[in-house]
């Protein structure tokens, strides 16, 4: 059940406020000085705090309330609290809600709109400690990956990367072709790398080809090898990346790059473990695990021809999809650390530029970004400017700007929300102290 904590000198108040939220199933708990509530905080997990202003008769200047509030907001920072006060006060409730504060009420409080304000917290508080639970689970769960498994240095904190490399630490294991697909840039070869160093061939050698970076009449060289005069310019025989992965791994990325008659003799290797040299009649034996990855629509291939399809399951009898960096939000900011210098680092300006990229190069252009920026830095601080990441176009406002606003339509949000301010102010396209703000310059009062 959760738990409302009031601290307020006067016992009616207490009594009054826990008839009220009896009614929404809310237990509440009191207290008559700030101290008590202090000390109550310290014995018992509480969801929302409602503190009044003034706790001696002979004063009316809000201070002692301003500084419980300071005192609860440093020991407990996320708590929500709402403040009790009396018009006298106002202007020191408003400077302490542009601190942090929830809300305040002015005493004799609408029980109605006091409610849904505290409702509408509880639900706050109730989505922040599933975040909290969410984010250690997420922690527990990379820890037990990082213990059982040999991720090779990933650095990762986003589910949606969590899962392909809990995957791949799964099936690495199995002695089956592996299809890693994704964007360029993502990560694709770091999760081979993953699926490589938890095999049974992990003690094996890891070749890498990218068949991409190659003209298609050398890769079946580079592949299988050629013998002398099997080329133009092949003046002495040589191995390939199969013969250089026997008894290991080889990673074959950009694998859509492969011509017609590579895709038949890379099927027959995968199926036999057998294929020739070019120029040569000679079988050669090798025992390999093949690892291949696209950032290419692999189906609309086989469509148009170009991709055989008995390959393409072959290739993929267990796939692993790496998301763009834009999909993985949780990632930005861990990876932009790992690559930055270790006497640098970055402002919270810099982090929310990171956080607000599209990153279309995916990983590789964050690298490069922080590289850069960590190189051009002459201070340690590395700010937003310091990123020259290209402006985000900023979306239109949901409404007018706040000077914009004048007193009837601020009026009118709030009859429609019932005096409730933050169901105004989000109506307004605006944070609670800027309609705070707008309310005193109009002279509009609370209620």
């Amino acid at each position: 059940m959760p738990t409302v904590l009031v601290i307020d000198d006067n016992p009616a108040v207490a009594t009054a406020l826990e008839i009220l939220f009896s009614l929404r199933d809310v237990r509440t708990v009191s207290a008559d000085s700030p101290a008590g509530g202090l000390a109550l905080l310290a014995r018992e997990p509480v969801d929302v705090v409602i503190q009044d202003m003034n706790f001696r008769a002979d004063t009316t200047s809000g201070e002692e309330g301003a500084a419980l509030f300071r005192a609860i907001r440093a020991r407990f920072p996320d708590l929500p609290v709402i403040l009790l006060t009396a018009w006298t006060q106002l202007e020191s409730a408003v400077e302490l809600v542009k601190a942090g504060a929830a809300d305040y009420l002015a005493k004799p409080w609408d029980d109605t709109k006091l409610q849904t304000t505290v409702a509408n917290l509880l639900e706050l508080s109730e989505a922040r400690r599933e975040l909290a639970r969410r984010v250690a689970g997420d922690s527990r769960r990379r820890s037990e990956l990082e213990r059982k498994f040999d991720l090779r240095g990933a650095v990762f904190a986003d589910p949606a990367m969590e899962r392909v490399i809990a995957l791949a630490c799964q099936v690495a294991r199995a002695d089956v072709p592996v299809l890693i697909t994704g964007p360029n840039g993502a990560g694709k070869e770091k999760v081979a790398e993953i699926v490589q160093a938890n095999s049974a061939v992990r003690e094996g050698p890891f070749v890498t080809l990218n068949c991409g970076a190659l003209p298609s009449e050398l890769i079946e060289a580079e592949l299988f090898g050629a013998e002398v005069g099997a080329y133009t310019g092949a003046s002495r025989a040589r191995e390939g990346k199969f013969e250089s992965a026997d008894g290991g791994t080889l990673f074959l990325d950009e694998i859509g790059n492969l011509s017609a008659n590579g895709q038949m003799k890379l099927l027959r290797v995968l199926e036999t473990g057998r294929f020739e040299r070019l120029g040569s009649n000679k079988e050669r034996q090798v025992a390999v695990r093949v690892i291949s990855a696209t950032n290419a629509d692999v189906n609309a291939m086989i469509r148009a021809g170009t991709f055989r399809e008995d390959l393409y399951y072959r290739l993929n009898t267990i796939e692993l999809h790496v998301p763009p960096l834009a999909e993985r939000p949780d990632d930005i900011i861990p990876l932009a650390k790992h690559f930055l210098a270790a006497e640098k680092r970055l402002t919270t300006a810099a982090c929310d530029a990171l956080r607000r990229h599209a990153w279309p190069g995916n990983v590789r252009e964050l690298r490069n970004v922080l590289q850069r920026a960590a190189l051009l830095t002459t201070g340690r601080d590395i700010s937003a400017a310091d990123l020259a990441l290209p402006r985000a176009e900023a979306p239109p406002p949901a409404s007018p700007p706040d000077e914009e606003l004048d007193k009837p339509t601020i009026e009118a949000a709030l009859a429609r929300a019932g005096g409730v301010i933050a169901q105004a102010a989000a109506e307004l396209g605006l944070s609670r102290q800027a309609l705070y703000r707008r309310m005193e310059k109009l002279s509009i009062p609370r209620d």
